[in-house]
């Protein structure tokens, strides 16, 4: 019993160092964006890879996410003759849960990982000892432009998810034959339910688990150890640590934000 208490509070200990470490870090990447106006070809290139290169997927999952949602809703609200209500339905699951969840897990799948990867490649052959030799911050130069990026990109691949998943909504519930809700009924009871409050509170939870993967993937990324199986290693890891805390951040921002 004894030594179980103290496997608990090492891996506390533990815990709470990390924590404390990527607040340091998320300190000094948001003190570093002063110099963001000397930085902008990174910041750039760091916004195609998130924001450009993530549209082809974003938009199949996104458009078929909707068509899912419409699908599964309307068939059961058919039995009641509520399926006018679709629209409404689907586009506050969007609006609210599915748009920013969805899109921060591809980001964080898809960027986030490369992010860890490359910064992990860097530690491991001493790229970053380098950078300090040469008087270069490396939060400055790699953190601070990967952060900013996501900021700006995970909410605007939001908005366009949601609404590529609105629009296959409204695709299948006017083509399915159980359904047949017009475009018409479907934008207005769409119009109703998406308030300023609703598109307001993704937005921010976006904005947050942009922030999330930026800040865990540069710190796994900057944390890296042990070569070619290291570097495998801390990319699994960002992803899964992305993940994780992206789903803790949803319910306390759900509960926040309601």
């Amino acid at each position: 019993m004894t030594n179980l208490l103290e496997f608990i509070g090492k891996k506390l200990l533990y815990s709470f160092g990390i924590v404390g470490e990527v607040l340091i870090l998320l300190k000094r990447t948001v003190f570093a964006f002063r110099e963001a106006p000397n930085n902008m070809p990174s910041i750039l290139a760091q916004m195609a890879i998130i924001g450009y290169e993530t549209l082809p997927v974003a938009s199949v999952m996104a458009f078929f996410v909707g068509m899912v949602l419409a699908l599964q809703t309307g068939v059961e609200l058919s039995k009641y003759g509520t399926q006018d209500i679709v629209g409404s339905i689907v586009g506050l699951s969007m609006v609210r849960e599915m748009g920013p969840v969805m899109v921060s897990f591809l980001v964080a799948g898809r960027a986030g990982s490369a992010m860890a990867a490359e910064i992990g490649v860097m530690k491991v052959y001493e790229e970053i000892d380098a950078l300090t030799t040469l008087d270069i911050d490396p939060v400055r130069y790699l953190a601070m432009p990967r952060l900013i990026a996501a900021l700006i990109c995970v909410p605007i691949l939001t908005i366009y998810s949601d609404c590529v998943g609105m629009l296959g909504g409204a695709i299948i519930s006017h083509l399915h034959p159980r359904l047949f809700i017009s475009y018409a009924t479907y934008t207005d009871s769409l119009r109703m339910a998406l308030k300023f409050r609703e598109i307001s509170a993704g937005l921010v939870k976006s904005f947050v688990f942009g922030g999330i993967i930026a800040v865990i993937c540069c710190y796994v990324g900057f944390n890296t150890s042990g070569g070619a199986r290291g570097i495998g290693v801390a990319t699994t890891r960002s992803v899964v640590l992305s993940f994780m805390l992206i789903l803790v951040a949803d319910y306390f921002l759900t509960r926040i934000l309601m």
